[in-house]
C-alpha cells in the first residue's frame, strides 16, 4: 500500500459509499429499524465522531438525553421531523443544522414525525469519559474509555432514585 493509500484509509470516509457498515438498532416499538453508519471508526480521529443516521417514519433516533461533556451537531440531509429539545418540539427539515451544547439546559431527541425516512449526519466530540442523563426514564449513564471506533466501552447505567451517599458502604 502506498503512503497516499494509507493516508486515505486513515483520514477519508464517504457517507455515500460503503466505507462503513450500517448498524440497525431494533428497540421496539419506538426505535425499531433506526440505522447508523459510524464513519469515524478505524480512522486516525481521537476526539471526533461522525455517523449517518436514518430514522424510519414514526420512530425516534435515541432516548431524550443530555451530555455533561460532549457537544453534538446534526445536519439533516433528507426528510423532515422534530427536534425535541429543552422541553420544546422544533420542526426540522433538509438543510437544517442543529448545534447541541453539553449541559442540562439542552436535553434532546430527534423524532421522525413525517411519513418518509429522516436522514442526517451526527457529529460529536468524543470525550474519554462522559455522563449522560435521561430525563424521561430518570436514569444516567457513565461511559469510560470511549473512542470513535467503539460505541460505548465501560458503560454503566443507573437510576437517579438509587443514588447513594458518598460514604455508603465505606468502613
Amino acid at each position: 500500500m502506498s503512503n497516499a493509500e494509507a493516508l486515505r484509509a486513515k483520514l477519508i470516509r464517504s457517507f455515500l459509499t460503503q466505507d462503513a457498515a450500517w448498524e440497525i438498532m431494533d428497540r421496539a416499538p419506538h426505535y425499531d429499524g433506526v440505522a447508523s453508519k459510524r464513519l469515524a471508526r478505524d480512522t486516525a480521529a481521537k476526539q471526533m465522531g461522525l455517523s449517518v443516521d436514518i430514522v424510519p417514519p414514526g420512530k425516534r433516533a435515541c432516548p431524550y438525553h443530555f451530555h455533561y461533556v460532549e457537544e453534538e451537531m446534526f445536519i439533516v440531509l433528507e426528510g423532515s421531523g422534530t427536534l425535541r429539545v429543552a422541553g420544546e418540539m422544533l420542526p426540522i427539515s433538509a438543510g437544517d443544522v442543529m448545534f447541541i451544547p453539553a449541559g442540562p439546559e439542552y436535553p434532546h431527541q430527534i423524532i421522525n414525525t413525517s411519513d418518509a425516512p429522516l436522514k442526517y449526519l451526527s457529529a460529536s466530540t468524543q470525550a474519554a469519559t462522559e455522563i449522560c442523563e435521561y430525563p424521561d426514564s430518570e436514569k444516567y449513564g457513565v461511559f469510560t474509555d470511549k473512542k470513535p471506533d467503539t460505541l460505548m466501552q465501560g458503560r454503566r447505567m443507573h437510576r437517579q432514585k438509587d443514588d447513594l451517599d458518598y460514604w455508603d458502604g465505606e468502613p
